[in-house]
């Protein structure tokens, strides 16, 4: 048994280190003072004149800003479909097309990006000739081309929740006389927000880290952050790539802690209101 332990102990410092050092070294060497992205200069102490040429950079910054609006806008569509998605195939029981839905949600997940920026792109081709929508691909396709996978992520998270959650609830508002509406957004809606926010902020992610399905939709004058640094790293990385990257990695582990104590927060919250109800009907 104590061997057990060590064991699990000395793999997990292994793991944390695998993943957590090469990270740890990007973020030390934006500080170089050197051109070379791998050698640190020595004989100059750290400098932030990376960052200092990474907010000039006009290119980085109109990539990040459209990086940010496009995962904006696709994040929120996929919690709106994927919600309604999950909704569906965990409370509407057996109906027919349950099992093509099912399927359709969690395609994208399972299919390589390649095939699904193929085919997202054959589709917009085909629209623009039927109807004339969308003009050309760019910004617009890129978003619908991300609303689709992030979709399918969505679903699955809100419904894994539904799946373990109580339905007494919902069938006792309905026993007072709710109506199905108001028993989804008093009831439905308020337990499974934690699961909504962990889907917009895994949506958001996946949205910004995209680079194989965006290449296949985007256009000119449409490059996103991921585009525009595989870009640079296959003409050569400069530590200006580093401080983008670092800057990431902030933004990112600032958005976890924060959705990490609000779901805390709103776990102890339902957990009082439960004590209260549980102590009122003593």
């Amino acid at each position: 048994m104590r061997s057990r332990g060590l064991f699990s102990r000395c793999a997990l410092v292994l793991g944390l280190v695998f993943l957590y050092v090469p990270i740890l070294s990007m973020v030390i060497f934006s500080f170089n003072n050197s051109r070379l992205v791998t050698v640190w200069d020595a004989a100059h102490s750290p400098t932030l004149k990376w960052y200092v040429a990474l907010a000039a950079n006009e290119q980085i910054l109109r990539a990040a800003w459209l990086s940010i609006r496009i995962a904006l806008v696709a994040s929120t569509g996929a919690v709106i479909l994927g919600t309604l998605a999950g909704v569906a195939l965990a409370r509407f029981g057996a109906f027919r097309g349950r099992l093509l839905l099912a399927g359709m949600t969690t395609a994208p997940i399972v299919m390589p990006e390649v095939i699904t920026g193929l085919s997202l792109l054959l589709l917009f081709v085909a629209m623009e000739q039927l109807i004339g929508w969308p003009k050309g691909v760019g910004a617009v396709t890129i978003t619908l081309a991300h609303i689709t996978f992030c979709m399918a992520y969505v679903t699955v998270v809100v419904q894994s929740r539904l799946a373990g959650m109580d339905e007494s609830l919902e069938e006792a508002a309905m026993d007072l006389g709710a109506r199905p509406g108001r028993v989804f957004f008093r009831i439905t809606l308020p337990l499974i927000l934690p699961a909504i926010a962990s889907g917009w902020l895994l949506a958001f992610t996946l949205s910004w880290d995209d680079l194989v399905i965006t290449q296949f939709v985007a256009g000119p004058g449409s490059s996103t952050l991921p585009m525009v640094i595989f870009s640079k790293v296959r003409f050569g990385v400069t530590p200006d790539v580093n401080a983008l990257a670092t800057i990431l990695v902030l933004i990112v582990a600032t958005g976890i802690g924060v959705s990490t104590v609000w779901m805390r927060y709103q776990q102890r919250r339902r957990e009082r209101d439960v004590l209260l109800a549980a102590a009122a009907n003593l």
